[in-house]
Formats: structure tokens, sequence, C-alpha cells
């Protein structure tokens, strides 16, 4: 399986890296894992409705490029479905078998993401109702990841 993780913006925290690090190297036993930053663009405090989605366009745009054809195409968005764990090895192993080889998962920036790209989406997947700084998001979506391998596989790790 090929998993694509397309994210907005850079990680800076070193603790953050350590922690991205850390899972794709746990997660190279199981599937291609490839991470791409887009550009976050630069987003004052007080931008108007319009600002904010002409900021979100722009990403959106560098998101759009780096889905191929035939990815299935995953957003992070709080309106989204939420599913445990279990459901979500599920969904994986699922998408495996009826030949959804090449997943590719989106976070946007801070703002959160485009229509555009919301619209591109085969699914919409949300962790929780709370807002997370897309740097965490990351983590925590490559962790997930690897819980649900793991789970695939029936190895101990979940509990």
């Amino acid at each position: 399986m090929n998993i694509t993780i397309i994210s907005v913006g850079k990680i800076k925290e070193k603790f953050m890296n350590s922690a991205v690090d850390e899972y794709v190297k746990r997660l190279s036993r199981y599937c291609r894992l490839s991470i791409i930053e887009v550009l976050d663009e630069k987003a004052p405090e007080n931008l108007s409705e319009k600002e904010m989605e002409q900021v979100k366009g722009a990403e959106g745009e560098n998101i759009l490029k780096h889905v191929k054809e035939g990815m299935y195409t995953i957003v992070l968005d709080i309106q989204g479905k939420m599913v445990s764990s279990e459901k979500f090895a599920e969904m994986l192993e699922g998408l495996g078998l009826q030949g959804n080889s090449n997943i590719a998962f989106i976070i946007g920036g801070s703002l959160g993401l485009s229509e555009d790209v919301r619209r591109r989406a085969d699914y919409r997947l949300s962790f929780s109702p709370m807002t997370f700084p897309h740097q965490l998001m990351r983590v925590i979506l490559l962790e997930q990841i690897y819980r649900g391998f793991r789970i695939m596989k029936n190895e101990p790790y979940h509990k």
C-alpha cells in the first residue's frame, strides 16, 4: 500500500519532528509512505471572510497539485465522520482489498480546507470535534495509521 500525507506547513518543533520520524520508521514495514509539505499562506489574525477563503483557496491549489489520478483521497475535516481505531483499520484494509492501494491523507492549514479540496475527497474523516494544530495532527494521523496496520496484522499494540 502507498500512503501519501499531504499537509500544509512545515513542522518546526524538534519534538514533533522526532515523533513523525519515529512513526515513519515504524510504518516502513507496512507501507510505502511519503509526506508532502505544501506552503502555508500568510494569514494574519484579523482576516475577513473573503481573505480567509483566498488563503484556503491558494493552499488548496497547492494541495491538489499533489493529488494524483487514481488516489483515494481522505481529508481530515472537523465535519467529517468519526470512527474508532478498529473501524479505521477495517477501512484501510477494505481499501486495499478493493484495489485502492494509493491513499492520500490531506491535512489543511490553520484556516482549514478549501471547498475544492473537500469536493475532491473520497472520504472526510474527523478525529474529534476539537481543533488541533496541523503539526500535531500529522503525528496523530501517523500514529493511527500505524495502529491500524498493527490491528490488521493482529499484532500487539492496540489495547
